[in-house]
């Protein structure tokens, strides 16, 4: 039976998707790459979407790493920033990680509401495809957005998630969804460079967060989940219901 995959931006448009909708959540600068780098080392991570869940959940955990930023600028008393590479710099993984982002964390939280809510970015694109082609029927994959924008890195990663589920017989939902597959199929992996996200992270002397993404292409061969409150990684299936190339 063909699926449908749509892609969309922001943590508003999640709803559209809450009727037997599967959505995946993409925030490639940073807050999806940042939690599943946190994952990847063998951290708890749990993304929340507002300063005031940052304090009730930071009370019931042992000893949490508190990470992230709003409107780009990282709130007192946290830990660190939203980067994916001071925290795979980092040796405490026995913290669990409690991640807060301007939109990305909103975007995974508000996927609680729909069928199931993964997480992804460039460091697992291929896995996702995988582990979800023949899987789900109606897979939406939507980008965190920033101050109004969908951003080229998002619109990147999303469209390539698009591609390999059309590659294994999905349907685009519709003409826009077409429209980002086509503009970034093919792309080069650094076809991003230009980028506002990218533009604030060389102003603000964190560029070395850009060329982690560059080097981390595609280095994680599992999909992540975000259930419970929690995103954990998916064993990588072997078998495949509908064959995808990538």
């Amino acid at each position: 039976m063909p699926g449908t995959v749509a892609i969309d931006c922001f943590p508003e448009n999640v709803e559209k998707y809450r009727d037997g909708w599967v959505v995946v959540a993409v925030d490639v600068i940073r807050a999806t790459t940042t939690a599943i780098t946190g994952v990847a080392q063998g951290r708890r991570v749990f993304p929340v979407p507002t300063l005031e869940a940052v304090v009730a959940l930071s009370a019931t955990l042992e000893n949490p790493l508190v990470v992230g930023e709003l409107g780009g600028n990282m709130p007192y008393g946290f830990h660190m920033t939203n980067s994916p590479a001071e925290l795979a710099a980092r040796t405490d993984v026995e913290r669990p990680m409690i991640l807060v982002s301007t939109s990305g964390t909103q975007v995974i939280h508000e996927s609680r509401q729909c069928a199931a809510g993964y997480v992804a970015c460039l460091r697992n694109y291929k896995a996702q495809i995988r582990y979800l082609a023949g899987r789900y029927e109606k897979i939406a994959v939507i980008g965190a957005g920033s101050r109004g924008e969908f951003r080229e890195e998002d619109q990147l990663c999303c469209a390539w998630i698009a591609e390999g589920l059309i590659a294994a017989g999905y349907r685009p939902l519709n003409r826009e969804t077409e429209e980002i597959v086509a503009r970034w199929s093919g792309a080069p992996p650094d076809a991003f460079a230009g980028s506002k996200s990218v533009e604030y992270l060389r102003r603000s002397g964190q560029l070395r967060d850009f060329d982690f993404i560059l080097s981390h292409m595609d280095d994680l061969k599992t999909a992540f989940v975000f259930q419970n409150d929690e995103i954990v990684m998916v064993p990588e299936r072997v078998r495949v219901p509908v064959a995808v190339k990538l």
